[in-house]
């Protein structure tokens, strides 16, 4: 009896265990889609992008960025192209105070949660909300959390924006598949990230560089999606109505280490786990010397090219459009055309005809 109850009494706890493991993973938004997602290689080194951040949060020091700002005044120009209002919103780790200045009242948001995983970065932006106006001012929470395991529950958010941050993740279309889950039914996502032609003039130099030098390249600028591939990651992570469409900016500088202490500023510079620990006296002096000799202006300044790539998704809600089922067209599409072919023929004739007539009244007269 004693075998058969303890038995009996582990089945059970099984089934408790199992029963919670269910609850909680459609309680947040941090489910695993997929098993193959525990496997995916680590492309980026996420606590040196959080020293990064905590760097970045210590030089900007409250300073207006305009590079930024104009990123987000753009992201956020969309919120006033839709007619509904969204007062659950989350904001995720990048340009956090631009975004924050730039809102000025837009979407009608309520409740702003601003989130990134430096606190130091999170200190900053609650420092910088106090001189905000009155006006301005709305119910705002801080957290210090990772995009690639979002801490929200699962259809609790109207809004999520995502201001050049979301290029640092290890598993892009997982933390946008996040993302999709924790909006509400017809919740808007908003994310703007780094495309893969930024800093191309930073590229071709260091290449050359590293070449001459080294007799050999290593990865200095990080990998950055292509613009092919925003669509593709939209309605990969299941986004409706997926929106894509690029700016580039062209900023200049006196020289190109100045390049090099705005990435800094940004929280932008080299986080790749396979990247070089050393970089050469030499090597960083040719950098700067092939940089001006390829790209340097007349003035004595140097370009520095910023592509940014604009996505916008919404999740799946019975009011939006959808495409009809394949198939279930009525009509022939052959014959439509021969119909409408034949009836544009008519209708030109008869304006031949008329026109005819008007000018041989005129030629009369």
């Amino acid at each position: 009896m004693k075998p058969s109850s303890s038995s009996s009494l582990f089945m059970k706890s099984i089934k408790l265990l199992s029963r919670i493991q269910i609850r909680s993973t459609r309680l947040f938004s941090t489910e695993i889609i997929d098993s193959s997602s525990t496997t995916n290689p680590k492309i980026f080194d996420r606590a040196l992008k959080r020293r990064h951040r905590d760097r970045a949060a210590w030089l900007s020091n409250r300073r207006n960025d305009p590079l930024i700002d104009s990123v987000a005044e753009n992201l956020l120009d969309r919120l006033q192209d839709c007619k509904r209002e969204f007062p659950k919103a989350l904001c995720l780790g990048g340009s956090l105070m631009a975004v924050r200045r730039s809102l000025g009242g837009r979407g009608g948001i309520e409740t702003l949660t601003m989130m990134d995983s430096s606190l130091e970065m999170i200190r900053l932006c609650r420092e910088s909300e106090l001189e905000l106006p009155d006006r301005e001012k709305i119910e705002t929470l801080y957290v210090v959390g990772d995009e690639e395991y979002l801490p929200v529950k699962e259809g609790s958010l109207d809004l999520v924006i995502s201001c050049l941050g979301m290029h640092w993740t290890n598993d892009l279309p997982g933390a946008m598949i996040q993302c999709r889950m924790a909006l509400k039914p017809d919740g808007l996502f908003l994310a703007a990230i780094l495309g893969g032609e930024t800093l191309r003039e930073m590229r071709i130099a260091c290449t050359v560089a590293e070449m001459e030098r080294e007799g050999g390249i290593s990865p200095r600028v990080s990998p950055l999606a292509q613009v092919r591939d925003a669509g593709n990651l939209l309605t990969r992570a299941g986004f409706a109505l997926p929106g894509v469409d690029v700016d580039e900016y062209c900023v200049r500088y006196g020289s190109a280490l100045e390049v090099v202490e705005h990435l800094r500023a940004m929280g932008e510079t080299n986080a790749l786990v396979q990247r070089s620990r050393l970089l050469r006296r030499d090597t960083a002096l040719a950098t700067a010397a092939v940089y001006q000799s390829m790209f340097g202006a007349e003035d004595g300044t140097v370009p520095a090219t910023y592509q940014v790539i604009f996505m916008t998704g919404w999740k799946e809600h019975s009011s939006q459009q959808k495409a009809k089922r394949r198939g279930s067209a009525n009509d022939i599409f052959l014959e439509r055309a021969k119909n409408s072919t034949r009836n544009e023929l008519i209708s030109f004739s008869h304006l031949r005809r008329k026109s005819y007539a008007i000018d041989l009244a005129l030629h009369l007269d």
